[in-house]
């Protein structure tokens, strides 16, 4: 429904959880009031990013140890980090918090149309591909590939710029073309290695796990999941090994290789 060329969505809204909103917006707006608190008052959008970054880490870490309370903690404290992100926006008179609502409803009605418009939703066949194109019109962009943030974390990069190459076309017929380029990949990083051309062994390796990233793609996997969760099953079976190395009182250092490969074979029974 449109009101004065503004978009709103026919919700009732429970009226405590406006309460709560607006409360917290008035608490951070106390804040950095001249009777706030010092430390609210001198931050600054950048001086934030690193807390907010700290927060959205321990966010992620709540959601992979399926802790619901310290879920609902976290999300509280991304959420204050949007609030107070937007008070400094309003003091700079640059816009405010019912700016980044409004903007935000528009634009997920506005990349939905298979869901808000009245059109056939059988002209829509995929919801994402239709969010991409919304995108890049919007955005004026003139690769299908812009937009992807260059500071992301390298594998969430990598699957991202997939994605998008994807939707605009351009990617494996079926994921046993994928496979034949895993070992196609493999294949040339040994022969890089004999070779012993560091700069090719990098570029290799760059490929295989480009590649690797794009199979896990195609399985429907999180390459940023799957690696996160391989690095915990690590850590976690490295620290009982160093018990039972402890507990049978000896030292990990005085350790040959094979003795240690004995009990990582135990350990791996367990863990």
């Amino acid at each position: 429904m449109k009101q004065n060329g503004r978009i709103y969505l026919n919700n009732n809204l429970d009226e405590q959880i406006k309460l709560n909103f607006i409360g917290l917006i008035n608490i951070v707006k106390k804040l950095r009031s001249t009777e706030g608190c010092n430390w609210d008052k001198s931050q600054t959008e950048s001086s934030l990013i690193p807390y907010f970054l700290e927060e959205t880490y321990e966010l992620i870490d709540s959601i992979d140890k399926k802790d619901n309370e310290n879920l609902k903690e976290e999300l509280g404290d991304v959420m204050l980090h949007i609030i107070f992100q937007s008070q400094i926006a309003t003091e700079k008179n640059t816009f405010t918090i019912n700016d980044i609502i409004d903007s935000i409803n528009k634009k997920l009605i506005n990349r939905h149309p298979h869901v808000f418009d009245s059109f056939s939703k059988s002209k829509i066949d995929n919801g994402k591909q239709n969010w991409e194109k919304q995108k890049h019109i919007e955005k004026g962009r003139t690769s299908r590939l812009d937009g992807v943030p260059n500071i992301l974390p390298s594998i969430i990069f990598c699957q991202r710029i997939q994605e998008k190459a994807s939707l605009a076309g351009f990617d494996w017929d079926n994921i046993s073309k994928v496979w034949e380029k895993l070992d196609e990949e493999i294949d040339e990083l040994k022969i890089a290695q004999k070779e012993n051309d560091f700069n090719k062994i990098q570029d290799e390796i760059g490929d295989l796990l480009f590649t690797v990233i794009n199979l896990s793609r195609f399985l429907n996997i999180s390459a940023e999941n799957a690696l996160r969760s391989s690095n915990k099953k690590f850590i976690k079976r490295f620290k009982l090994l160093e018990k039972k190395v402890a507990d049978s009182n000896k030292n990990i250092d005085n350790l040959s290789s094979n003795d240690l490969d004995k009990v990582w074979v135990e350990v791996k029974k367990i863990v």
